[in-house]
């Protein structure tokens, strides 16, 4: 029965991966929470799973030439330190004041991604950003070390902050190239996460290969078609998501 849930929850961590380049701690963390694990160890083996995830994702994007390397390199970069401070943040304190931070981060993430319900495409000779200066990158990576700081405090491996950020600086870049270039840096941020959380011994590594595996293979499908789907859709699903989750996770902390 255990390993069906992990199956179920790989799924549906494809999916949100796939579509939105979002991280699968949404559905892991919450999931394996409710499970018996303890915070932390929930945390550490989400990263894992988007470890995972992220690679047959960013292929699957790569393909069809929706991937910024340089950027995403940057973005991870960042992302990176921020993510080793954060996993020592995690695994230093208590869990209540974790899981009620997470249920505020949730929240904030329903915000963030019912605003961008309403984005609008725009044509790729306009949003060109490959003129922009290597200064613009070196933002992107600063504002990434505080991404980072969240995904290893909180097991969020910034799919939808890396998108906030590329937002901010690339305005008007390609929502499609801004998901694949999002999933690249996650695969280095939640490495980097995943890492300190595996020294420290707080990631169940059964649980994570299956639920990984399962969703390796169902965000490649979704991230293929990811270009048939209507972005106004998705953000709306995301936003109920985070919302339910949220309530969720705040309920857990109290009680």
């Amino acid at each position: 029965m255990e390993i069906l849930i992990y199956a179920l929850i790989g799924i549906i961590t494809g999916i949100l991966t796939g579509i939105t380049g979002s991280s699968g701690v949404v559905i892991v963390v919450p999931a394996l929470s409710f499970m018996g694990h303890t915070f932390q160890q929930s945390v550490g083996t989400s990263l894992l799973v988007d470890v995972i995830t992220t690679i047959s994702v960013t292929y699957a994007y790569f393909r069809k030439g929706n991937v910024a390397i340089p950027l995403g390199l940057s973005l991870g970069t960042g992302a990176i330190i921020g993510a080793q401070i954060g996993s020592f943040i995690a695994l230093s304190i208590p869990e209540k004041p974790l899981e009620i931070f997470f249920a505020i981060f949730t929240l904030l993430m329903a915000y963030r991604a019912y605003r961008s319900r309403n984005r609008k495409a725009i044509p790729k000779e306009q949003s060109d950003n490959s003129k922009r200066s290597s200064l613009w990158y070196i933002f992107a990576a600063i504002l990434s070390v505080l991404v980072g700081i969240i995904t290893g405090t909180l097991g969020a491996s910034g799919g939808i902050m890396f998108i906030a950020v590329m937002m901010i600086l690339f305005k008007g870049m390609d929502v499609k190239k801004m998901v694949g270039t999002a999933t690249l840096a996650m695969f280095l941020s939640a490495s980097s996460g995943a890492a300190a959380y595996a020294i420290s011994g707080v990631i169940d590594l059964e649980a994570a290969i299956i639920i990984g595996s399962i969703a390796l293979i169902s965000g490649y499908f979704f991230g293929r078609k990811a270009n048939e789907l209507n972005p106004r859709i998705i953000y709306l699903f995301l936003s109920s998501v985070f919302v339910i989750v949220g309530i969720s996770e705040f309920l857990r902390a109290i009680y």
